[in-house]
């Protein structure tokens, strides 16, 4: 399944998700990440720090998992398990468009030498709990 169920949409909406990332030794990376759904293209988006761990990470293995959780109902979830597609944002508009869901221009705290980077997860399969009844 890659189709996002009308029964989760809701959480594509939602104020953060767990993206984890393979590191060099194998083990999972697991961090709270800020993301934004674009309808127009049925893609979840992350902005990233290319200082960052977890932006390593996927430069080197792109294969990784995003949790939608329900906030009010830890039960219900959505996974979106895909290949991360990484695209320069030097000029910082997708990094605009995230911080306008937030309110906030999260990048003035990225260091001297540092960029952003969009991170595009393509789905390759959805885990959703609990399972649609549609």
């Amino acid at each position: 399944m890659t189709e996002f169920p009308e029964s989760h949409r809701d959480l594509l909406d939602g104020p953060v998700a767990s993206l984890a990332t393979i590191r060099r030794d194998g083990f999972p990376h697991v961090t709270e990440v800020w993301f934004l759904y674009d309808d127009d293209r049925g893609e979840l988006k992350l902005s990233l720090n290319t200082s960052r761990l977890k932006t390593r990470n996927l430069q080197r293995d792109p294969k990784c998992s995003l949790l939608l959780l329900d906030l009010s109902n830890p039960y219900r979830y959505l996974e979106v398990r895909g290949t991360a597609r990484i695209e320069p944002d030097e000029e910082l508009s997708f990094a605009r468009r995230l911080g306008a869901k937030y309110d906030t221009e999260f990048w003035v705290h990225d260091q001297p030498g540092e960029s952003r980077v969009m991170v595009r997860i393509e789905p390759v399969n959805l885990h959703v709990w609990p399972p649609p009844t549609e």
